[in-house]
């Protein structure tokens, strides 16, 4: 080989400062001569060096957001939150998919008897269920990650609550839209899902984040059994007029309630640092 990269211009190189078309000549001709990359490393500066690796092997290690994250990032949701909501397990697949299977044989189930009872009283426990896995140590694989991310325990709870929610609700309206012949009786669960789930998450903060949920989904079932019992031709009380108007009210209620308790939320930050 005849020529060689001049001194001056690798120390240049090395220093990002070589312009081009020069710049492309030498990265021609470090790949297939070792004189020349044996003084590039000599010019060099070796801690500048060492520091491009560190933030390579950092870029490379970086982990690689999702589709779902990535939706979150571009409509402006900051980047720990995103995280957060793209960790959360109910969001992911296998979560949506058993939902999916579950309101599939609702629907079909009242389709077939001509009643939405099962559909009714499926409906609502969804987003309990969903609310009840999305947050606290005991199922939520992420659950350290959630504590030294710099939000507060009740705003992660309502963060995620709301992802949830907006999953849970929305795969029951589109299952509700496969009821059209039920009319305004199809949408039934909607005020004793709200009640449900704000009843829930407020007995978590005293409770726990699973121990509330599932006494508030077993009182529910035993409500609905028990009004089976007492006329098993007549609409439950929970879907009629008067069971309605209790459900907004008990929603509102557990409302304000969990508003007063929000602190309490802490707690289960605290023990798991």
């Amino acid at each position: 080989m005849t020529w060689h990269v001049d001194t001056e211009d690798l120390r240049a190189y090395a220093q990002g400062e070589l312009a081009p078309p020069m710049l492309w000549s030498a990265d021609t001709h470090l790949t297939a001569c070792a004189q020349c990359r044996g003084v590039l490393a000599d010019v060099g500066d070796a801690v500048s060096l060492d520091a491009g690796w560190e933030r390579l092997d950092a870029e490379l290690d970086a982990p690689r957001p999702g589709l779902f994250e990535r939706l979150l990032l571009r409509i402006g949701v900051a980047d720990h939150i995103a995280r957060l909501l793209s960790a959360t397990p109910v969001l992911r697949r296998s979560w949506l998919g058993a939902v999916v299977a579950v309101l599939v044989m609702s629907v079909l189930a009242a389709q077939i008897a001509d009643s939405p009872a099962l559909f009714l009283a499926l409906a609502p426990l969804l987003p309990l269920a969903g609310v009840a896995l999305s947050y606290g140590p005991a199922l939520d694989p992420t659950y350290e990650m959630a504590v030294v991310a710099p939000v507060h325990g009740f705003k992660l709870l309502m963060i995620r609550t709301v992802a949830v929610l907006a999953a849970g609700l929305g795969l029951d309206g589109l299952a509700t839209l496969a009821l059209p012949g039920f009319g305004l009786r199809a949408l039934a669960w909607l005020l004793p899902a709200l009640a449900l789930t704000s009843t829930g998450l407020a007995l978590s903060a005293r409770l726990g984040p699973v121990l509330g949920p599932s006494l508030v989904g077993g009182a529910w079932v035993a409500l609905l059994l028990a009004a089976h019992a007492h006329d098993a031709r007549a609409t439950l009380v929970p879907f009629t007029a008067a069971g309605q108007g209790v459900a907004a009210g008990v929603a509102a209620l557990a409302g304000g309630l969990l508003f007063l308790v929000r602190d309490r939320f802490d707690r289960f930050q605290g023990t798991a640092v």
